[in-house]
């Protein structure tokens, strides 16, 4: 199953008054595992930054001047998530600027809908903790995800640690205990914080047994009997 967690940064927060997509952010999920693979792009949004948004993502209207507008990288984008099943954190208001983008285009893009399936983990969040905060920073306390890179928002570090929580939220049992889950002060069981592995780390070498150590080994279950719970 390929999944792609996905996060946008915008020069406001409504399409519909002429607001546009300044960032995109994925990363990609291949059966529950980070592949390593991701999209990014900052994006020229041919319009004026709003204060309030720069103060959210930090992204000045002088870095944007250079980057390539959004018809120049529609088509790799639509190529990168076309037929995934798309992980979204208020996922209305991504697809909503994604769909505003495409339609601008008037080249017959469609719509997000028309190529992905979509999950709002916002609205996960929701119905596993109703009552509760479930900004993503909250979820990152709720499960122990590390955010500590997170000063402003960033639509790629957003996807990056979006993953984490989403794989936290749907994976049920996170860790052993001898004794009762306890509980955080956000209501969710605690468990072991996600850190990122290196992923140029060397491979863990497999050691198998030898002829001479598996035949000592059967030595040993023969000499305890019956009993023997390994041979059961």
């Amino acid at each position: 199953m390929r999944q792609i967690v996905l996060d946008t940064e915008t020069t406001g927060i409504d399409p519909k008054s002429g607001h546009r997509i300044i960032e995109i952010g994925c990363v990609e999920l291949v059966n529950r595992k980070l592949t390593g693979r991701h999209y990014h792009e900052y994006i020229n949004p041919q319009r004026i930054v709003e204060d309030e948004a720069i103060e959210v993502h930090g992204i000045t209207n002088e870095f944007l001047e250079d980057k390539p507008v959004f018809s120049h990288v529609a088509d790799s984008f639509l190529e990168f998530i076309r037929g995934a099943e798309l992980i979204i954190h208020n996922a209305p208001f991504d697809v909503g600027f994604i769909d505003h983008e495409f339609a601008l285009l008037g080249q017959g893009h469609g719509k997000v809908y028309d190529h992905c399936s979509v999950i709002d983990t916002l609205v996960m969040a929701r119905d596993k903790h109703p009552g509760q905060r479930n900004s993503l920073d909250a979820l990152c306390k709720r499960y122990d995800v590390d955010n500590s890179g997170r000063v402003l928002h960033g639509a790629l570090l957003d996807s990056e640690i979006l993953a984490d929580v989403y794989l936290m939220m749907t994976g049920g049992q996170t860790m052993l205990s001898l004794g009762s889950e306890t509980e955080d002060s956000g209501g969710g069981a605690q468990s072991s914080a996600i850190r990122r592995l290196d992923t140029s780390r060397p491979t863990l070498r497999v050691v198998a047994a030898s002829a001479e150590e598996m035949q000592l080994h059967e030595q040993k279950l023969d000499s305890l009997g019956e009993d023997c719970l390994w041979r059961r």
